[in-house]
C-alpha cells in the first residue's frame, strides 16, 4: 500500500512545486493556506496599497461634498465616498489575514503609510479644483480604476478575488456617476465646458500614470511581471493603459474635448495607440508622497486616525 507524504514532511522546494501546480490549475488559494513568501509579500504590498488608495482617494471628492452644487449631486458624492471607504476596509481586512503569520495588524499598515513606507496611488496625490475634477475622479479614474480590478477578477487568491467582486460592481456606479456630471457640464455652458477641459488638461498625465511604468527592461521593474507569474493579473501595466485609451479617447472625442497630446493617435498597424510618455521621474516623486496634495491629505488622514484610537481601544478592549 501506498505511504502518502504528509505536507508538513515536504522541503520548500516541493511545497512551492505543489502550490505552483495549483496556481496553473486555476484553484483558488485561502489565508489559511501555505504559500512561498513572494506570493505572500507581493499580495500583502498590491492589496493594502489598493486599500489604501480607495481611502486616500475618498479625499479629494469628499472636499466637494459641501460644495456639490445640488442637493442630488452632494448625495451622489457622499454614497460614492461612503462607498470608498468601504472599499478600503474590505480590503484591510483582507490585508491582516495575510499579515497575521508575520505578526503584523491593521496599526502597522497605517503607520507604514504615516511614515512613507506604504504608497497610495499617484492620483489621489492631486489637486481637484473644480466641480469638473470631482466628475472626471468617477469617469476617467474609477473607470481606470474598473479597468485595473476587473482584470484580477479571477485572480488566484481567493479572499481578494471575492472582495473585487463586490469592489467592481460598485465601481461601476462610480463611473456612471462621474459620467453624468462630466456630460451635464459637457453639454452647458462655454464656461463649464471650458472647466471640463481644464480638468482633463489637469489629469491628463496622472491618468497615463495611474497603470504604472510599462515594459520592465526599460523601467527597471519586474512587480507586474510576479503577479503574472502567480495568475495575480493577465496583463502588463502597457496592456491596460491601452485598454484604457481604446475605451474611453473615442469617449472624451465625441463630447467635443480634446487630449493633451498633439502626437497621439492609434497605429492600426501596430494595433496600439502611440503617446508621448509622462514623466516617470516625477511619478516616483509624487509616490514618494511629494505630490500636491500629498502632505495636506496624510495630515487629514493621521488626524482622522488619531481622534479616533479611542473607537479602536473600547472595541480592542471588549468594553
Amino acid at each position: 500500500m501506498e505511504e502518502t507524504v504528509s505536507f508538513e514532511c515536504l522541503s520548500e522546494h516541493q511545497k512551492y512545486e505543489l502550490f505552483m501546480e495549483r496556481i496553473e490549475a486555476g484553484e483558488k488559494i485561502e489565508a489559511d493556506d501555505w504559500m512561498p513568501d513572494e506570493y505572500r509579500m507581493t499580495l500583502i504590498k498590491l492589496i493594502s496599497m489598493h486599500g489604501i488608495s480607495e481611502i486616500m482617494g475618498a479625499l479629494p471628492e469628499k472636499e466637494w461634498v459641501p460644495k456639490a452644487p445640488t442637493l442630488k449631486r452632494k448625495l451622489g458624492i457622499m454614497a460614492k465616498v461612503q462607498d470608498e471607504m468601504g472599499h478600503g476596509q474590505l480590503l484591510l481586512r483582507v490585508t491582516e489575514d495575510l499579515m497575521k503569520p508575520l505578526g503584523k495588524t491593521r496599526e502597522d499598515i497605517m503607520n507604514d503609510l504615516f511614515s512613507g513606507n506604504l504608497k497610495f496611488h499617484n492620483v489621489f496625490h492631486m489637486e481637484a479644483p473644480t466641480w469638473a475634477d470631482a466628475g472626471l475622479i468617477g469617469w476617467l479614474v474609477d473607470g481606470a480604476a474598473i479597468i485595473t480590478q476587473t482584470n484580477m477578477l479571477s485572480a488566484s487568491y481567493g479572499p481578494y478575488a471575492r472582495a473585487l467582486k463586490r469592489i467592481c460592481a460598485e465601481e461601476v456606479f462610480h463611473a456612471q456617476h462621474g459620467e453624468a456630471i462630466i456630460m451635464a457640464l459637457a453639454e452647458g455652458t462655454k464656461e463649464q465646458r471650458e472647466m471640463v477641459q481644464a480638468s482633463i488638461n489637469r489629469w491628463w498625465e496622472a491618468l497615463l500614470m495611474f497603470f504604472g511604468p510599462g515594459d520592465a527592461s526599460t523601467t527597471g521593474t519586474s512587480k507586474q511581471d510576479i503577479t503574472i507569474k502567480y495568475k495575480i493579473r493577465t496583463k502588463t501595466n502597457e496592456q491596460l493603459r491601452q485598454d484604457f485609451f481604446s475605451k474611453y479617447i473615442p469617449r472624451v472625442l465625441s463630447l467635443g474635448l480634446t487630449v493633451p497630446d498633439e502626437t497621439m493617435y492609434f497605429d492600426n498597424q501596430a494595433n496600439k495607440w502611440i503617446y508621448q510618455q509622462p514623466d516617470w521621474a516625477r511619478f516616483k516623486q509624487i509616490v514618494k508622497n511629494n505630490g500636491p496634495k500629498s502632505q495636506e491629505r496624510l495630515k487629514l488622514r493621521r488626524k482622522s486616525y488619531e481622534m479616533n484610537s479611542w473607537v479602536r481601544e473600547a472595541l480592542g478592549s471588549g468594553s
